[in-house]
């Protein structure tokens, strides 16, 4: 949708930027994520594969669509950053030298050089980092942009909790996905039997809040 805003595209990213310690499933935190071990045992561990499908897919799909002419693979990076002093975590401990911050990015390459980027960013907050990563000015958040005639950019907020206590008790970024699937069945239950991506099924919407729905007397 938004690349129909542009043209001459070189470049489409999606990225996001969250602090991990709001996502209440510290088992996943600690042993899929990687969080608190050691740098090889993230890297080494099942977290990028798990992600793989499904950002890969998201990642072709689109170099499909509009038409790249990309190499055969898409490439994965992954990237850590350590403790430089303990960090306040309460599940478990985030010692000096273990792992406090994943950089994951899926990328298409067209001649070896990339053409649509996703990424996340997940940290255990901002402080006490090597590299020193953090979120920018713009804080937590996701971002879609295009690189072409003009470039287009949106910035999507309110999908991460105001603070850690709050997203311990309800996440936005876990309510939206949950969201989104919901509001995807209609469609996927009237599609015909088969294999189907965002591009053989309609746009999806929400829904109004029951006492605004059409119909009610």
């Amino acid at each position: 949708m938004v690349s129909s805003l542009s043209s001459a595209i070189t470049h489409v990213r999606a990225e996001e930027f969250s602090d991990i310690r709001t996502y209440n499933a510290p088992d996943v935190v600690r042993h899929i994520m990687g969080f608190g071990g050691t740098p090889e045992e993230a890297t080494q561990g099942p977290m990028a594969g798990l992600l793989d499908g499904g950002f890969k897919q998201s990642v072709r799909m689109i170099a499909d669509h509009m038409g790249f002419r990309i190499d055969p693979n898409i490439r994965t990076i992954q990237d850590v950053a350590v403790a430089t002093a303990e960090i306040d975590y309460d599940p478990f401990p985030i010692a000096v030298g273990t792992v406090a911050a994943r950089r994951f990015r899926w990328q298409a390459l067209v001649d070896g050089e990339p053409v649509i980027t996703a990424a996340v960013n997940w940290l255990m907050g901002e402080e006490n980092l090597d590299p020193a990563w953090d979120f920018g000015g713009r804080g937590e958040r996701f971002e879609v942009d295009i690189t072409g005639d003009p470039d287009v950019s949106l910035t999507f907020k309110g999908l991460q909790p105001e603070t850690i206590a709050e997203g311990l008790i309800k996440n936005p970024g876990v309510v939206v996905t949950a969201n989104h699937c919901i509001n995807a069945v209609p469609d996927v239950c009237a599609a015909e039997p088969g294999i189907k991506t965002y591009l053989d099924l309609p746009l999806f919407a929400g829904r109004p809040a029951p006492n605004l729905a059409a119909g009610r007397p």
